[in-house]
């Protein structure tokens, strides 16, 4: 039956939640329209809500045409790059909606980059305008004469709060550092008296699907970052094919937890368009830690919440997850990262929620594969099943053509809708990924004789100690089962005989004490002989991106420093 079964047989559909298409019928609808649509439907739903002012439909569509006649008036026409450089903030949406309506290009900025990382994104996507943050607004005008950057715009964490936190807000926030003075300068303005000023009405642009909407950055974790350039199709399609694999939501009727940083593609698909194509209100979370995550659930009761693992092994260690009620959650989504099999089980018991790991990536708008949500078998442990009108196969690792036998492990490969045009100005590049429409992933998977792939690892992670390929997340599963660590990571290093040698960064659960002869004593049951570390190193944290992926290529690097001294 195995050597029949073939990736084009889609062994993946008979897995299907009841009510889930294998094809969409797509609508061609650029996103503001879904905007237009929701505030037509639901004039009155609460749209967004930060620290519990909220603002509806009606007004947020509002707000978006008044700010696209600002972009228009500091003459911002068509093809244009605007970027934005915000936390999740009402005016982050405003200014995502507003750029796309009149025709604009989005350009997402990390507010956590270096100077040397925002200038060549500036740069290289030929920003003409930014919208930024007050506490960023002294630093971005003294880069700006670096870049082709004409007009900045700043608003305040201040700008949108209930009372009395608008009244208290003036008086504490530079002192807690969450407000900070611009200093004067020409073609600088505050967002609230900007947005006061204009009253011209918005032009009419004419939206095709083809068109890039997006240049989406890469993390640069194998060099400079790209942009991707994503297109309103893959925006609009990507929308309606998360909406198609949640066919028991309703429109209108939800509540989405905004943790995820809109500024990462996973945040602005799953937490940000997703819910504005279905009209629902979003709880604008814009620093995601353990606190405010679980004040934001107990107080808002959202219903739908996609999130990173970091977020929720944080909140499954804050004390405060005891007595926060959660059970307002219908559904989890999980991605960005693996989740570990025990942080799964642990949260589902401890909360009643259900959570369903997904995978993407920034070239792929990024949802590509999800667990059935009700009514079909979800697998822990993996990535799920490939979503509506998207292909995939594992290829062989060398190659990277010839087709693996199910089962076996090879590099991940998918084409659908919502595969990126390419990177922008970078035609090799984009020659060397997306292949006849089939995007090259650089992950490590396999997929098993039901249709359901996992990931292995990343082609790069992969450690090859003594002859044997290693994949470190064979490792940091187990060393996740110890109940004494917090987090891990597996690494190769150099090694004389074996050509790698396996290290481990560990943190330790607090108040808790180990050593490294008690960690591979505990591995050595678990694991192969090939498999276990050598080397164990214990810290108070590991680096991670904005959505918590924990950046081996940091480590790597530290180990590689210490072996040039």
């Amino acid at each position: 039956m195995t050597e029949e079964l073939k990736y084009q047989d889609k062994p993946w559909l008979s897995n299907y939640e009841k009510d889930v298409p294998d094809n969409v019928d797509f609508e061609e609808t650029c996103l503001p329209v879904f905007l237009d649509r929701a505030a037509d439907e639901f004039p009155d739903n609460m749209a967004l809500s930060f620290q519990g002012y909220s603002i509806t439909y009606r007004e947020l569509k509002k707000m978006v045409d008044r700010f696209a006649a600002c972009l228009n008036d500091f003459g911002i026409k068509k093809g244009d790059s605007v970027s934005i450089l915000l936390p999740n903030l009402i005016p982050c949406v405003v200014s995502y909606y507003a750029i796309l309506q009149i025709g604009g290009i989005v350009v997402m900025n990390n507010p956590l980059y270096s100077d040397r990382e925002l200038e060549h994104q500036f740069n290289d996507s030929n920003s003409k305008l930014l919208i930024t943050l007050d506490l960023l607004g002294n630093r971005m005008i003294d880069l700006r004469p670096k870049t082709g950057i004409k007009q900045i715009i700043y608003t305040s964490i201040g700008d949108y709060l209930p009372f009395p936190k608008n009244l208290l807000f003036p008086l504490v926030a530079k002192k807690k550092k969450l407000a900070a003075d611009v200093k004067p300068a020409e073609d600088v303005f505050k967002w609230k008296p900007l947005m006061a000023s204009c009253t011209s009405s918005p032009p009419e642009v004419e939206l095709s699907f083809s068109d890039t909407a997006m240049y989406q950055y890469t993390g640069g974790t194998t060099g400079v970052s790209k942009g991707v350039m994503l297109t309103h199709s893959n925006l609009s399609k990507q929308a309606q094919q998360v909406r198609a694999w949640f066919p028991s939501f309703e429109k209108g009727k939800e509540v989405m937890l905004g943790a995820l940083p809109f500024f990462h593609v996973f945040g602005l698909t799953t937490a940000m368009n997703f819910a504005i194509y279905m009209a629902w209100g979003d709880i604008l979370i814009p620093k995601p830690q353990p606190e405010p995550l679980l004040e934001a659930i107990g107080k808002f009761k959202p219903t739908f919440a996609p999130l990173v693992p970091t977020m929720y092994i944080g909140m499954l260690n804050d004390p405060k997850i005891e007595s926060t009620d959660l059970t307002s959650i219908k559904g989890c989504f999980s991605g960005s990262a693996p989740l570990p099999v025990e942080i799964i089980k642990d949260f589902e018991r401890k909360t009643g929620a259900v959570i369903v790991e997904g995978f993407g990536l920034t070239e792929s708008c990024p949802v590509t594969h999800i667990n059935p949500f009700a009514g079909g078998k979800r697998k822990v442990g993996s990535i799920g099943l490939p979503i509506s009108n998207t292909e995939c196969r594992i290829v062989d690792l060398e190659n990277g053509t010839a087709e693996m036998p199910i089962g076996d492990i090879g590099e991940l490969v998918i084409k659908g809708p919502q595969i990126m045009k390419g990177y922008w100005n970078k035609p090799e590049a984009t020659a060397e990924t997306v292949i006849d429409g089939w995007l090259r992933t650089g992950d490590i998977g396999k997929m098993d004789e039901e249709g359901y792939f996992y990931i292995v690892d990343r082609k790069k992670d992969m450690i090859i100690s003594g002859g044997y390929n290693v994949y470190p997340r064979d490792i940091e599963e187990v060393l996740y089962e110890n109940p004494k660590i917090l987090e891990a990571a597996a690494i190769g290093i150099p090694h004389p005989s074996r050509g790698e040698a396996i290290k481990v960064f560990a943190v330790l659960k607090e108040d808790e004490t180990s050593s490294k002869e008690e960690i591979i004593e505990y591995c050595k049951s678990k694991l192969a002989t090939y498999k276990l570390p050598t080397e164990i190193e214990f810290r108070e944290d590991l680096p991670k991106s904005n959505v918590g992926k924990i950046l081996k290529k940091d480590l790597r690097k530290e180990e590689m420093e210490k072996g040039g001294k």
